[in-house]
């Protein structure tokens, strides 16, 4: 649904600063001088639990805590802490979009050390892409963050020295940070949603290059297009995106991050190639890259893919080949994700290889294998799918044509609106 928010004047952007006033009370409102010294306005929210802020917050910790369906007693007779801060980023979240939806916030910034981040991430993840969106954690970019916690457009910056008390540290930290969010609302330039917009995926233009034919075709055809680098968290973001119900289509071509979860990769979340579906939103799919598992190039290989074909993309970014069995467990992954799509669904299987190294004579070809993945989606090719068999690569133009053909088709029938 869009919601048209009134536009404020630069100097009056209203930014939401929310932790745990009792025990970070002074941290949170040095936050909220900065902002204010800087043009902005305040919006405070406290979502403590056990104790009290010196100043009573705009947004008291029982607001939240209702906001959630429960109350600060609920989660004080928990008797568990992990319980009782779930019950307030359940609760914090829905008030955060609540503030959002009425328009009375233009961003968010949240102060956190392990506990306040699991909440923020929450709150984060309950705005839509163009909220600007902060987090000051003392364990910022850590891999405990799961990427499927992990919002689409959100920052982070290390709340450095700041574990307890202001300093001239963490003092550094959190007045950038405070700049940092009210610029981004100053500055931000939200969606406009006005055209129908096509979400698609891919893996960088020189192992997949069907967006450059794609594009410019989407464009004439009156979509805004979104391409996706799907090496983790782009596919997150995509993810969010679908789950949302922003897009008109997708032309999700670049799935191995459903190979990545499934063979301890750089995952993009359990519910990689489900969001769309579960929205009601038509599907083009192609195997793209399903054949590697990426990980991080300047560790050492995980076990797992240790004695196999390797490609490094550069120092950050290797992928390892998969065999013929592993290829039909991903075949059988994402046949099962596009069984419960509540839209048309449209498989094209390209029998010519899924990626620039994947072509014959090139080094991470693999006849049999493919063989063996095509094998596996024809056999588990869900009842709600159409497969379409080419005879081309899937960087080859005969690839980008017929997906423009069966998209065109549905904007013929209906099924994807243009307008």
């Amino acid at each position: 649904m869009l919601i048209r928010r009134e536009t404020k004047p630069v100097s009056n952007k209203t930014i939401l600063v929310a932790g745990t006033y009792d025990t970070k009370d002074d941290e949170l409102g040095y936050l909220a001088a900065v902002i204010r010294g800087q043009g902005g306005c305040v919006l405070t929210m406290d979502v403590s639990v056990l104790g009290d802020p010196s100043q009573p917050a705009d947004v008291s910790k029982h607001d939240v805590a209702e906001a959630g369906g429960s109350s600060i007693r609920a989660a004080i007779d928990s008797g568990d802490e992990n319980t009782a801060m779930q019950i307030m980023g359940a609760g914090a979240a829905a008030k955060v979009l609540e503030l959002h939806r009425q328009g009375r916030i233009d961003g968010v910034i949240v102060l956190g050390g392990t506990m306040g981040t699991d909440l923020a991430l929450d709150i984060c993840a309950a705005l839509p892409v163009g909220v600007p969106k902060y987090i000051v954690s003392t364990v910022a970019f850590s891999p405990l963050m799961p990427p499927e916690r992990i919002p689409a457009d959100v920052q982070m910056i290390l709340w450095a020295g700041g574990l307890y008390g202001l300093n001239t540290i963490c003092k550094a930290s959190l007045s950038q940070a405070a700049g940092a969010v009210l610029g981004a609302a100053r500055a931000v330039e939200p969606p406009e949603r006005d055209r129908p917009l096509i979400g698609m995926t891919s893996f960088g233009k020189t192992v997949l290059r069907y967006m450059v034919a794609l594009k410019p075709a989407l464009e004439a055809r009156g979509f805004e297009v979104a391409v996706f680098h799907a090496t983790g968290m782009g596919g997150r973001a995509f993810e969010s995106l679908a789950a949302e119900g922003a897009f008109a289509a997708v032309m999700d071509f670049a799935p191995q991050e459903v190979s990545n979860h499934l063979f301890g990769g750089l995952s993009a979340g359990a519910d990689r190639m489900t969001n769309a579906g579960r929205a009601g939103i038509p599907q083009l799919v192609a195997p793209g890259c399903y054949d590697l598992v990426d990980y991080i190039g300047w560790q050492d290989t995980p076990a797992q893919l240790r004695g196999r074909e390797t490609h490094a993309h550069n120092r950050l970014l290797t992928s390892a080949l998969l065999n013929a069995d592993e290829r039909r467990q991903v075949a059988q992954a994402v046949c099962g994700k596009l069984a419960a799509a509540k839209a048309p669904v449209a498989v094209l299987l390209p029998a010519g290889g899924c990626n620039e190294w994947d072509r014959p004579g090139a080094p991470l070809h693999d006849g049999e294998g493919l063989a063996a993945f095509c094998d596996e989606i024809r056999a588990f090719c869900p009842e709600n799918a159409v497969l379409h068999e080419l005879d081309c690569h899937i960087n080859d133009a005969a690839f980008a044509g017929k997906a423009l053909e069966i998209l065109d088709g549905w904007i013929a029938s209906g099924v994807v609106k243009t307008g």
